[in-house]
């Protein structure tokens, strides 16, 4: 394999790891894939192998049809989902999915997140959306994905009854937006407790994601 593959197999299995120490996952489920730039292939994890063994040689190469073309390991039982994403998102660069306790208790209501934090406005810009129910095994799951996101700001979909999806322009955005959708998941679930979360206007929710996506953070110097 090319340096650039290489490159992304060593990405993809350090992200991995970023799923474990932010406990969004347990034993062997949930992965990160990645596209390959300027290439019609992804990166993903072997399937059913523990976290702890992980390593980028025995990450997965395969086509976007979800065909392996190099690894000696089967690929995640996810491949097809995320080929099918990168098959019609030519702006995604990376997908992920997990199990992650609070987002998948809104997966199995059936309920969206609402957005009623501004970091919910900052990184999502939107309620956090349910996807319909498929079942895995073929491009069922990346068909709702890519449906349920199209025209919609959230990087991250709530697949009913199943779990969190989460696309980004590379793998490590997609990995972060899993990191924050299980952290609103979490904090608009103690609201609820406590009472009915006051809503943020429409015009708030687009004022913070601007700023978010254009103001925030360090921006290079000027030239």
């Amino acid at each position: 394999m090319s340096e650039p593959i290489d490159l992304i197999r060593r990405q993809v299995a350090d992200l991995h790891q970023e799923l474990v120490r932010h406990q969004l996952v347990v034993w062997t489920a949930g992965n990160v894939s990645a596209r390959v730039p300027g290439r019609d292939l992804l990166v993903i994890k072997p399937s059913g192998v523990r976290y702890d063994e992980l390593t980028p040689q025995n990450m997965i190469v395969c086509d976007l049809d979800g065909n392996v073309v190099e690894g000696e390991h089967a690929p995640s039982s996810d491949t097809a989902a995320h080929a099918y994403v990168y098959r019609h998102r030519p702006d995604v660069g990376g997908v992920v999915h997990t199990h992650s306790t609070y987002a998948s208790a809104w997966a199995a209501r059936g309920e969206a997140v609402p957005c009623v934090l501004t970091a919910m406005a900052d990184e999502f810009g939107a309620e956090i959306p349910v996807g319909p129910f498929a079942l895995i095994g073929d491009d069922s799951i990346g068909r709702g994905i890519v449906e349920t996101l199209d025209g919609h700001r959230s990087p991250a979909v709530l697949m009913k009854n199943h779990g969190v999806f989460t696309i980004g322009e590379d793998a490590e955005a997609a990995v972060k937006a899993a990191v924050m959708c299980e952290d609103v998941a979490r904090t608009v679930h103690l609201a609820r407790q406590l009472g009915e979360p006051q809503p943020l206007s429409a015009d708030d929710i687009d004022r913070l994601n601007f700023r978010y996506r254009n103001v925030y953070g360090q921006r290079p110097a000027a030239q």
